[in-house]
C-alpha cells in the first residue's frame, strides 16, 4: 500500500444541505433546508444530482428532510471522522488537524505532534481559518453493499449529534451498528446567534414507524445471517482502521470545492477593527509569514 495516501471509504456521491451560489461576482456558500444527493460530476452549473436524489425526493412530500441509510461499520469513528482542520488557503493543502488535544501540524521541522488548543485559543486559528470537520460516510444503495455518500459539515450541531447518536445506538444495539435500520433526519431550530432565523442540522434516527425494539431485534438477526454466510464484518473494520492510518492528514479528492463552502474568505474590508483586533494584527502577520515558510519547507 501507498503510505501517506489515506485509504476512505469507496465515495459514490455527496449529501448536502447546502451550496455555492454566484452573487455580486463572488462565489458564495449558501445554506440550504432540505437535502441534496449528489453524483461526483460537475457542469456549469455545479454538482449534477444523483439518480437516488429523484427517486427519494418523488418518496417524500415537498423537500427531501428524510434520507434511508445503513452505516458501513459497527464503530462510531469509522463512520464519522471529525477533527479541528487548518488549511492554507493558497494551497489548499490541510496545515493542520486536531482533537482538542493533540494535533498533526506541518511546520519548518516537517510534521510535528503538537498540544491542540481547540481554535479559540489557538493563535493560528484566528479569522475562522480552523473549524470542526465532520465527514459521514453511509450507504444508501443495495446495489453497492461498500460504496457510500458523503455529508461534510462543519457545523457543531451536525457533529456532536451525529457522534452522540451513532454512539448511542452502537452500544443499545451490542455494537451492531452497521445492521441497524436507521435515516438522516434534518432538524431546524433557532438560537439568539441565528437572531432567531432558523438553522438545519443534521440528526441520525431510526425509520420511520421502527421501534427501538424491533430495530434491535432486526439488528441480531441481520448480523447472525451474515456471520452465517461467511461475512466478516470485524475484518472490514480492521482494514478501515488500517486505511484511515495509512496518512497523518485525510486528503479529500475536492478539496477546492471543500474550502469554498466551508471555509470561504471573510470579507472584512469595511470593518473597522477593534483595539484588540489592532494589537493582534502585528503577531496576525508574522504567524502567516511562519505558514507560508512552512508550507515553502515542506513542498
Amino acid at each position: 500500500m501507498i503510505k501517506g495516501l489515506t485509504i476512505t471509504p469507496p465515495v459514490l456521491g455527496r449529501i448536502s444541505i447546502g451550496r455555492v451560489i454566484n452573487k455580486d461576482g463572488k462565489r458564495l456558500p449558501a445554506k440550504d433546508d432540505q437535502f441534496t444527493i449528489t453524483s461526483q460530476v460537475q457542469n456549469k452549473d455545479g454538482w449534477v444530482n444523483h439518480p437516488l436524489d429523484e427517486k427519494l425526493r418523488a418518496r417524500s412530500e415537498g423537500k427531501l428532510r428524510q434520507i434511508p441509510v445503513r452505516m458501513l461499520f459497527n464503530d462510531p469513528d469509522l463512520n464519522l471522522r471529525a477533527q479541528y482542520t487548518l488549511f492554507d488557503r493558497q494551497t489548499g493543502r490541510p496545515l493542520c488537524v486536531g482533537d482538542g488535544e493533540h494535533c498533526q501540524r506541518r511546520t519548518n521541522n516537517g510534521m510535528e505532534q503538537l498540544p491542540c488548543p481547540s481554535p479559540d485559543r489557538c493563535p493560528l486559528a484566528q479569522g475562522g481559518a480552523c473549524k470542526p470537520y465532520g465527514r459521514l460516510y453511509v450507504n444508501l444503495s443495495e446495489d453497492d453493499e461498500l460504496g457510500t455518500f458523503i455529508f461534510r459539515t462543519t457545523g457543531f450541531n451536525s457533529i456532536r449529534t451525529l457522534a452522540a447518536r451513532l454512539r448511542y445506538f452502537a452500544a443499545v444495539s451490542g455494537n451492531k451498528l452497521s445492521c441497524l435500520p436507521l435515516q438522516l433526519t434534518l432538524r431546524g431550530k433557532s438560537t439568539t446567534q441565528s437572531y432567531r432565523t432558523p438553522i438545519y442540522f443534521v440528526d441520525l434516527t431510526l425509520r420511520d414507524e421502527v421501534t427501538l425494539k424491533d430495530a434491535v431485534q432486526q439488528a441480531k438477526a441481520i448480523d447472525h445471517e451474515l456471520s452465517e454466510h461467511g461475512f466478516d464484518q470485524s475484518a472490514l473494520e480492521q482494514a478501515a482502521t488500517l486505511g484511515y492510518a495509512n496518512s497523518c492528514f485525510e486528503v479529500d479528492d475536492e478539496v477546492s470545492e471543500v474550502m469554498e463552502e466551508f471555509y470561504p474568505v471573510a470579507d472584512d474590508s469595511n470593518k473597522i477593527p477593534s483595539k484588540a483586533e489592532k494589537a493582534m494584527q502585528p503577531n496576525t502577520r508574522s504567524i502567516a509569514q511562519g505558514l507560508r515558510q512552512s508550507v515553502t519547507a515542506v513542498s
